[in-house]
């Protein structure tokens, strides 16, 4: 990788003005050291509407017209899962940044053709995998590097909801279902948390339970033995109705860690009446709710977007790059075949770089 380094703010371009490039731009209201100079969407009326609320001086609908422009240093890539590999590689070819949203690729096909376009054009990356910075996880993970719970043996990972985007209901679009689009986050905490231990093998279930909208499974839970032994549980899925449900659990040789992004909020309301907007993918707006007050925050998107300015600024590689999309999605085919041959299946790593 590259080293960028810069003295002066980082120049970024969001490519995508939909629902994850507003969270984006909600967090980076709050971070130095850049200046969000143009925004691409295809809908040109959403980009420009994006552009006036967020200040952005410039808004264009190609993502050519974006990636080629001399304002951009980095791009921020939050389109939908089929298009990543076009934006990547039209960003790498025009010499610029990118941070990428999970997952990389709807497999690990197009994960590593993500990986080579930046390789090739020698341009710093980032992947933008909210979850290993989320305030509670980091907070978890530094309890484990302390020694708080021993040796880690196993981890839990579990985020689910009841209303999946309209281009996630498509497992064409999405590459699978709720285990692609969701369990990446399960699969990079599980990761995170067995730092130096390499996943090797999967066992998987999947299947439609509920969904008639849906193409793929609606719901998901996969093992991941890892080479020492260690174990790593995904549960994922689109039939939690009461919505956004993201918990971990982290287990030691001498204690254990609970995580409950979305459900131990400090917040808890009765709506006699429909409250508007409580949370993403919420069940309901009215009766009992759990709103999250900060939904940028505690999803990690300050903290990683942060990390990724101060890393480009400094010229040094960040905390999670394309490679990790790469793996992340390796693990993921891996499920997929276990789901068909309802046997372990191996896990085919890139190699290292």
């Amino acid at each position: 990788m590259s080293a960028a380094g810069t003295d002066r703010p980082v120049r970024i371009g969001i490519l995508g003005a939909g629902f994850v490039s507003e969270l984006y731009l909600r967090a980076l209201e709050h971070i130095r050291g850049h200046d969000v100079t143009a925004i691409s969407g295809r809908n040109a009326e959403r980009a420009t509407k994006q552009a006036e609320r967020f200040g952005i001086p410039t808004a264009v609908t190609g993502v050519d017209d974006l990636v080629g422009r001399d304002d951009v240093d980095l791009v921020l890539v939050g389109v939908p899962h089929d298009l990543h590999v076009e934006a990547v590689s039209a960003a790498a070819a025009a010499g610029k940044a990118v941070v990428c949203t999970k997952p990389l690729g709807r497999n690990a096909a197009e994960a590593q053709a993500c990986l080579d376009a930046v390789e090739r054009a020698g341009v710093w990356h980032g992947y933008a995998e909210t979850e290993v910075f989320a305030p509670g996880l980091v907070k978890a993970k530094q309890l484990v590097d302390a020694g708080a719970i021993g040796r880690v043996t196993w981890v839990r990972a579990r985020e689910a909801h009841g209303n999946p985007h309209a281009h996630a209901r498509d497992k064409e679009r999405m590459g699978g279902g709720p285990l692609r689009g969701l369990g990446c986050h399960c699969v990079a905490i599980g990761r995170w948390f067995l730092e130096g231990a390499q996943p090797v093998e999967v066992m998987a279930w999947g299947d439609r339970l509920v969904r008639d909208d849906v193409t793929s499974e609606d719901s998901a839970v996969m093992l991941v033995r890892f080479d020492d032994g260690r174990l790593v549980q995904v549960e994922a899925g689109w039939t939690h109705v009461a919505g956004l449900d993201v918990r971990n659990e982290i287990h030691g040789s001498h204690g254990w860690i609970g995580t409950d992004e979305t459900g131990s909020t400090g917040l808890r309301a009765f709506a006699g009446n429909p409250a508007g907007y409580v949370v993403e993918k919420a069940g309901s707006t009215q009766g009992w709710i759990t709103p999250v007050p900060d939904e940028p925050w505690t999803y990690g998107y300050h903290a990683e977007l942060a990390h990724f300015v101060d890393c480009f600024r400094r010229g040094e590689a960040p905390r999670q790059t394309l490679r990790d999309g790469v793996v992340d999605n390796a693990v993921i085919d891996a499920g997929y075949r276990s789901m068909a041959s309802r046997s372990w299946e191996p896990v085919a790593l890139p190699a290292a770089g």
